[in-house]
């Protein structure tokens, strides 16, 4: 058993767990939000997309919650 000697001679193959991995949405962010990661996809060069996925990731694995208080208006 060897390796292909090119990539020419390497076949691409359809990873068949793919469409489980991410799932597209559509969400609405303030634009801060949006500058904030993509300066930091400038810095890191990686994606804001998958800066924000990695965020978001590791609130999940901390199980981190938002506190919200709304203030009551008088």
């Amino acid at each position: 058993m060897g390796f292909p000697e090119s990539q020419a001679e390497m076949k691409s193959r359809n990873n068949p767990h793919a469409s489980k991995l991410k799932k597209q949405v559509t969400i609405r962010m303030s634009e801060n939000i949006i500058d904030y990661f993509k300066n930091m996809a400038n810095e890191t060069g990686i994606p804001y997309q998958s800066l924000i996925n990695l965020y978001l990731r590791d609130c999940v694995s901390k199980h981190r919650k938002i506190n919200v208080n709304w203030e009551k208006q008088a």
